[in-house]
């Protein structure tokens, strides 16, 4: 009777500890996620526990694991990542009325197992001063050969600019992509390297006249501690272009529920938090994204810097086109 009563009691015990907290496995690298995950634990009593690495090695962690996996959520910086997960069989749909309201479909997995929580914009900068406004208007025109040795980009194997060329060929076609990509390869003014915050620099040091970055890491260097940062971005300005028959290339951040989670319903209320007013206006004022539901606005910052429409590409597209831009890159010696 004692040894039923022992084994009741821990089962209860075990099953408390396993619905009081949620395992999150990010790439996500800011400050603003610890903030966040503190106002969740404050909000819910559910302890955060965090793994941090790329996407690519969380991915092959969680597939490591199998079904002893313990993670609970899975975060990218990237919808291919999000689609890779997927297309592995490592997360799992979920049923949240208020991600499916509020998220539109074009931000989150046609099959519920993924969400957009944040969108980033991929545009172009370029030097006060410049003439570029006037000469270039879509991501079309940086093949352009009048832009010779000008562009500043990150390598190919940065997956922001695999995304950017999975939507020039949804736009197009691969055809169409890889001649594009040998443009803008043959414009570059040096090999790529290093993040978008230094082409940022190097645009403002006039190494280059047109940068391709995620605005966000722009907002980052407005307020930035290192002077030399917060200077460089006042040399500075953003472009919005656009597909020749789109708007402007965006991407997502998101999560999605790990498909063995120990902790489901815990991972699901993380998302929903995300995804809640509170959250996305942290991540829009101090992180300089842009918020994915509505009634949540961008940063004085980022809303300074002008508006645009947003392609209407699905983020379900640049994943599925996410393996032929990687060839493509290959092909068009994009190093």
């Amino acid at each position: 009777m004692f040894k039923k009563i022992a084994l009741g009691t821990l089962l209860f015990v075990t099953h408390l500890l396993a619905t009081s907290q949620v395992n999150i496995y990010s790439h996500r690298h800011y400050d603003t996620d610890k903030q966040l995950f503190k106002m969740f634990e404050e909000q819910t009593g559910i302890k955060v526990n965090v793994v941090k690495a790329d996407a690519s090695a969380l991915i092959k962690r969680i597939e490591s694991e199998g079904q002893n996996s313990p993670a609970d959520v899975l975060i990218t910086v990237d919808a291919a990542g999000l689609f890779q997960a997927k297309s592995r069989g490592l997360l799992q749909p979920i049923e949240s009325q208020y991600l499916i309201k509020n998220i539109p479909s074009k931000l989150r997995d046609k099959d519920n197992e993924w969400f957009g929580l944040t969108k980033r914009a991929r545009v172009v900068i370029y030097a006060l001063g410049s003439n570029v406004p006037n000469e270039l208007k879509t991501y079309e025109d940086l093949a352009d050969p009048k832009f010779k040795g000008q562009i500043m980009i990150r390598s190919s194997n940065n997956v922001y600019n695999q995304s950017l060329l999975a939507a020039v060929i949804a736009h197009h076609d691969e055809a169409y992509a890889l001649k594009w990509a040998k443009g803008v390869v043959a414009n570059m003014a040096h090999d790529p390297k290093g993040n978008d915050t230094y082409q940022a620099r190097a645009i403002a040091n006039g190494i280059g006249s047109i940068g391709i970055v995620n605005t966000y890491y722009i907002g980052k260097m407005v307020n930035n501690k290192e002077a030399s940062q917060a200077e460089a971005v006042k040399k500075i300005k953003i472009l919005f272009p656009v597909f020749e028959k789109g708007g402007t290339h965006i991407n997502v951040s998101g999560a999605g529920v790990a498909k063995y989670a120990p902790n489901r319903d815990n991972a699901i209320k993380f998302i929903e938090f995300l995804a809640s007013k509170k959250a996305q206006k942290l991540f829009a004022e101090a992180n300089y994204e842009y918020p994915v539901i509505k009634g949540v606005t961008a940063s004085p910052v980022v809303t300074s810097w002008g508006t645009f429409t947003d392609d209407d590409i699905s983020m379900n597209t640049l994943g599925e086109n996410n393996k032929s831009a990687v060839q493509i890159f290959d092909n068009a010696n994009w190093k």
